[in-house]
This record gives C-alpha cells, structure tokens and sequence, in this order.
C-alpha cells in the first residue's frame, strides 16, 4: 500500500450519570475512518457468483451477463478475481482452470468472453457457491476479500447443509447480496450477509443490475483495511448485554464475540474504507453508591487477531443522587435504540401477515409507522406506506391494505434494517 495509512477516530455518546443502584450502561460509539489510498491490488480479492439456475432465463439472464460485465469493468488491475456459475453445484467459468486471474485489459476481457457465454438451466445450491468462494479465500489470507452473489430463487440444499456451508465460511470473506425479481426469501439472503458482514438488497428489475453491480464493486476496490474488529473491555464483575450495529443498517454482533484476552473480547467489523458507522454497546455492572466512579468499558478498533489499535474510546459510569443529571437520555442511544425497534417491528409485522393474523401486523406496522415518523427516517416511512395505508402517522394508526404488490413487500423487508443517522452523529 501507498500513501498515507488510513486513520480511525473513536467517539462515545452517552449519559454517564446514573441513578443510585442502576447497573445499565449504554453508550453509541461512532467509528469514522478517513485517508489512506485503496489497498494495494494484490492485497484485494474479488469474486462474482452469479445464479444461472432454470429459472434465470430470458431478460434476468441477460441483465445478470450485463450486470457482471459491468462489475469486471470496476476491477482496478492488479486485483485477483474470478467469476462463478451458480446452479445445483458451483461452476467457476473464469478463470477456468480455477484459482484467480490477475485483473488487468486482457483477463477481463477473456472473462467478458465466458460471462458472454453462461445459460440458464440447472438447480440452486447457495452453500456450494459460498464453499467455493470460501476456498478461493483461503488462498488469498490477510487481504481485503469480498464476494457478490447474486440469486432469483430460493436455496435447493438441505438446510444442515446451507447451515453447515455457511458456517465454514465466516471470516473468510465478506459478501454482498442481491435477490433479483420476487421469487427468491429475503430471510435467506439477509442470514448469508449478516454471517458474511455484507449487505442485502432487492433489485426488483433486472434492468437495474448493471448499475447496482458497478456501484458494489465500485465500493468494495475503495476499501483499505481488511478485517477490523472492535475490541470492548469490561471490568471485573461485568457482563456485555449486546453489541449492535446501529447505522447505516441494524446488524447484532453480540453472538459474534470472540474471546481476545481477559474481560475482553473481538466483535467482527469487517473491511472499511473512508466511511462512518455508529455501534451501541450495553453492559451490565455491579452497582456503585453515590458518588462512585468506573469505567464500564474500553473500546478499541484492532485488526483482527492484532495487537494493533486502531482507536479508542472509554465508556463511564458516575452514580448520582441528582435526578436532574441520571434521569437525561443520550439522545443517540435513545435514536438508535428505536431505529432497532423499528425493524424488528418491521420484521416482525411482515410476518404477523403472511400468516395470516391481522390484528398482530396492524399493531406492529403501525408501531413501525409511528417510529419512523418520529425518527425522521422518510425512507422506511414511504416503504411502509406501500404496504399499509397511514390514518395517523404519529400515533402508529394504520389500516392493512388488502392487495400488496409482492416487490413492495419485499423491498421493505429487505430494506427493513437500514436506519436514519443520527443527526447529532458526525
């Protein structure tokens, strides 16, 4: 790598101050991460699934050899690479001798060739795509390597095996998803890219896949650091009770945790470029008196299985008998510990109406439609207006809509984990 090292800054927002007795410690953590030039093209790995089972044929065929092409125009040279087939087993056309290719004119142009070339027909077996781009990871340790797999259809495999698959997977790589049309399960898509760090979205035209293709890839050659974890510290006595990604999307880490010393432990973060992302951590601890003073936790930014800190902040406990100072609420904690209700509401009211109990998803859809009123999130309150007509937006009043479109659905489904930042955030 070239140029300056990237830099990270640590910022906690919170109240410090608590109640006489409370044990509850809540803070947002903002990670921003400016400078530093794209890593260096042979520390980078990029690898393109692309689902060509039966059910691809026609006009998603065709958009996905678009959408492909269009992502190997995005790969800076010296990248490694390599295109998959994805059907009832995992066919790599590029190159296709296996292992990678080296990006430059003449590779993605022999690999436009077989792009070119790929046909529908077959079956639809995830887990298999994912091992074999596990492997090609495996021959590329310690670099920034991502994945973007793309599918229009629901998985084939034995769920022990997907399950078996995936977990053989994790830390590997990252890997973005995207489901094209309406056939395939947003669950399935968002389990693969909250286990692989990615993200999840729906392209509801095929028209739209070249585009979103470049943009993905775009980002992934703009990332810099691979494999960043946030290291949180608790004193003796203590207890983490989560650790959640709270923007740009809604992810838990808290079953994530890796052991990495005393009272301390590794939640994974994935590869970062020059971008922001807030985390809100809660830990619980044992009680002080009045006047007493701890320090709840140490958070720090490593890479992965380092030494090396990246940054840091401190999260504090002050135990008060001023009601004027415990009784404030962090108003980012408070953000963010919304914008998580809103998408479990979300969530959980989308499925409250596939099964058929209406009076469960009118009550939680319209909760989702007062939080993101209140919140300012416009984006999920339009996604929700498709689904449910809103009588009263601020009260949560809203009224099932009988006849649904199945991509308006979806869509605020998949996109149900996206939050509104917190304005106060930097």
């Amino acid at each position: 790598m070239t140029g300056p090292e990237p830099s990270f800054a640590v910022e906690v927002d919170q109240n410090v101050h608590l109640p006489a007795g409370a044990t509850e410690v809540d803070a947002v953590v903002t990670v921003t991460a400016t400078g530093g030039p794209a890593a260096a093209p042979g520390d980078a790995l990029e690898v393109l699934v692309v689902d060509t089972s039966g059910s691809m044929h026609g006009e998603k065929m065709r958009s996905a050899r678009q959408a492909t092409s269009a992502a190997l125009a995005e790969l800076r040279d010296g990248v490694s690479f390599a295109v998959i087939s994805g059907v009832g087993m995992a066919v790599q056309v590029y190159p296709r001798d296996g292992g990678t290719a080296v990006a430059d004119a003449r590779t993605r142009a022999e690999a436009n060739s077989e792009v070119a070339n790929l046909r529908a027909g077959g079956g639809t077996a995830i887990g298999s795509w994912l091992s074999a781009v596990g492997r090609l990871a495996d021959a590329h340790p310690g670099g920034l390597r991502h994945a973007l797999l793309l599918t229009d259809g629901q998985n084939g495999e034995h769920e022990r095996v997907f399950a078996a698959a995936l977990d053989g997977v994790r830390g590997l790589f990252t890997c973005d998803c995207r489901g094209v049309g309406t056939d395939w399960r947003v669950e399935e898509l968002r389990t693969i890219a909250a286990a692989l760090l990615g993200t999840v979205d729906i392209v509801a035209d095929p028209a739209d896949l070249a585009a979103d293709f470049r943009a993905i890839t775009a980002a992934a050659m703009g990332k810099n650091t691979a494999d960043v974890a946030l290291r949180l510290w608790t004193p003796r006595g203590a207890s983490v009770r989560f650790v959640k990604q709270v923007a740009p999307t809604v992810a838990d880490l808290t079953g994530r945790r890796t052991e990495s010393g005393p009272q301390r432990g590794d939640y994974p973060l994935g590869s970062w470029g020059a971008e922001s992302r807030d985390y809100h951590v809660g830990v619980a601890v044992n009680a002080g008196g009045v006047g007493e003073e701890m320090l709840a936790g140490r958070v720090q930014l490593v890479r992965a299985g380092s030494t090396e800190v990246l940054g840091q902040g401190l999260v504090r406990a002050v135990w008060t008998d001023d009601t004027s100072l415990s009784s404030r609420i962090s108003q980012g904690v408070a953000h963010y510990t919304g914008q998580a209700e809103l998408a479990d509401a979300i969530q959980e009211g989308l499925a409250a109406r596939k099964a058929g109990d209406e009076p469960t998803a009118t009550a939680r859809l319209g909760r989702a439609v007062a939080l993101a009123h209140e919140s300012g999130n416009e984006n999920t309150a339009r996604l929700l207006s498709k689904v449910v007509d809103v009588l009263d937006a601020p009260s949560g009043t809203v009224r099932l809509r009988k006849k649904v479109d199945d991509v308006d659905e979806m869509t605020l489904d998949t996109r149900s984990t996206r939050t509104a930042r917190f304005r106060g955030a930097s």
